[in-house]
């Protein structure tokens, strides 16, 4: 049976950003949590490394901006750059408060341990062991589900957003109004209405055929943000993790870049490291960097993978450090402690999204975006690793100061017309959408991966245009399913990548092609911008 819901605060996705901001906007308002999973099922669970904020004395929030600006390859807003370091402390405090538990140096320290990572000039990782993403997330839920004022719906996907141009008629601005969502075990279309809507719904890893992201990573805001009519920001870069598990059994399980901060040494099959040969900062380059290097040393030899070294550390100092690691290894044979860890690059984090302003608030009023949806201007062309939980925490803290500002919401809202299923019918099979996403994914890999040309581009752009007719088509003609909203939306975030790829004629940060590899310095750095498609 069709229902219908209304709040004051609809969020979609179920993150650190998600959770977070529920937290703090629940003692004032009602708010819904959609998730299209179980609710801790995000790439926020499965962060390793840790959130960078500056703790140590010897360590300055200087520093920190610095690294960052330096990082993003001259695209960083280095206004949002320093809000957002200056507010790291008082997030990690918060979180604190709510009950994380961060690795300190000692059973007996009231000091907390931290690392280095790829980037940083600092010890500044706050971590908790190997799995902080866990931690965070599972005690950000326990919290979210004991409070009264907040709905949680899993298993629920956003299927589009309800906008005043496109369901109630133009008024003088767009307006986002909720949305429509599946819910997925009922299989039924249900209407969310809201005055104020936030796009939490991570990144978009699943567009490759290789990535870190868990299955969730579809892009679902990006897309549905940008048929609402949101502007998208910097699409091409996409960042590709240096070391994820290679095995044919590992699916999309990440090796923390703490190691490397820990001291491992990225290897040749011949035992060689090669890292020096590229960088004057080795394994602790930034990430654009090593997986490119890695990427060229796969190719040149032929190989499938290198291979990262830890094992000159004591056994006791990697179990204690690394427990999720070592012990995922050692599910697959890999004894880390004795062994190197056979690696791959993979895609890993969406570093365009939705345009957002310094509250999280996109182009469409009443929608705002946090976390990995979003384009806030802190990472650049390339993110610093362990500053994208720390964009969550803050954007979704500067997202709850501004809404605050707004109550009490307006709860009237238009007279919206109902999900129309009348002119579909139940698919017969579902090899359409399973060939499409698989053949999508590959040419992502293929042409729009770590080293581009604008003859790979457009070779991408050819085949996305046939199969985006495909699933228009198929999408028009039948029943929706969660596999064909997830299709859906990878394409139209191909299609973003792939047009911002073409209009940045030289290589920056992430973005690599071989058709123009020198940065252009003629003139400022700029954003590439592509209008809503509403």
């Amino acid at each position: 049976m069709t229902e219908n819901y209304h709040f004051e605060v609809l969020i979609i996705g179920s993150g650190t950003a998600g959770l977070s901001l529920a937290l703090q906007l629940a003692d004032h308002c009602k708010v819904a949590v959609i998730s299209k999973d179980q609710l801790e099922e995000s790439a926020s669970l499965y962060a390793q490394g840790g959130i960078s904020v500056v703790l140590d004395q010897c360590d300055s929030i200087e520093s920190h901006i610095n690294d960052t600006i330096l990082a993003g390859a001259g695209l960083c807003d280095p206004y949002c750059v320093r809000y957002t370091v200056e507010h790291a402390r008082e997030n990690i405090e918060w979180l604190i408060e709510q009950g994380v538990s961060f690795t300190k140096d000692g059973l007996t320290s009231e000091t907390y341990h931290l690392t280095q990572e790829g980037g940083h000039s600092h010890r500044r990782i706050i971590h908790s062991a190997d799995a902080t993403g866990r931690e965070v997330e599972t005690t950000l839920l326990s919290k979210v589900k004991q409070h009264a004022n907040i709905s949680l719906f899993p298993f629920h996907i956003g299927i589009d957003l309800i906008t005043s141009d496109s369901q109630v008629g133009h008024q003088q601005e767009n307006q986002c109004l909720g949305s429509y969502v599946l819910d997925i075990k009922s299989d039924t279309v249900q209407t969310f209405t809201a005055p104020i809507t936030v796009m939490a719904t991570g990144g978009a890893g699943k567009v490759y055929l290789y990535t870190s992201n868990p299955d969730v990573s579809t892009g679902d805001g990006i897309a549905m943000g940008w048929r609402a009519g949101c502007k998208v920001a910097n699409m091409e870069f996409v960042q590709f993790h240096p070391t994820c598990l290679y095995h044919p059994k590992a699916k999309s399980f990440l090796i923390s870049e703490a190691l490397r901060g820990e001291g491992a040494k990225l290897l040749l099959a011949d035992g060689k490291p090669f890292m020096d040969k590229f960088h004057p900062q080795a394994e602790l380059a930034p990430r654009d960097v090593v997986a490119r290097a890695i990427d060229h040393e796969m190719k040149r030899l032929g190989d499938d993978c290198v291979y990262l070294d830890i094992s000159h550390k004591s056994p006791a100092f990697i179990e204690q450090h690394f427990p999720t690691i070592h012990k995922r290894c050692l599910e697959f044979g890999i004894d880390m402690t004795r062994e190197p860890i056979p690696v791959v690059p993979a895609a890993h984090y969406t570093c365009g999204g939705l345009d957002v302003d310094m509250q999280g608030r996109t182009n469409v009023n009443g929608l705002y975006a946090i976390g990995e949806t979003s384009h806030t201007g802190l990472h650049g062309a390339n993110r610093m690793a362990s500053n994208s939980i720390l964009e969550c925490l803050v954007f979704g803290q500067a997202a709850a100061n501004h809404i605050k500002t707004q109550l009490p919401l307006d709860k009237q809202t238009p007279a919206i017309p109902a999900w129309d299923e009348s002119r579909v019918k139940p698919a017969k099979e579902a090899i359409a959408i399973s060939h499409n996403w698989d053949e999508l994914r590959r040419f992502m890999w293929d042409y729009v991966g770590i080293v581009r040309t604008d003859g790979r581009l457009h070779k991408a752009k050819l085949r996305l245009q046939l199969l985006q007719q495909e699933i228009a088509e198929y999408y028009s003609q039948h029943h929706i399913s969660s596999d064909l909203l997830e299709l859906r939306n990878i394409a139209d975030v191909a299609e973003l990548i792939i047009d911002s790829a073409l209009q940045r004629k030289e290589s920056r940060g992430l973005h690599y092609t071989l058709d123009y590899p020198d940065t252009d310095n003629s003139q400022p750095a700029k954003n590439t911008l592509i209008s809503g498609r509403s």
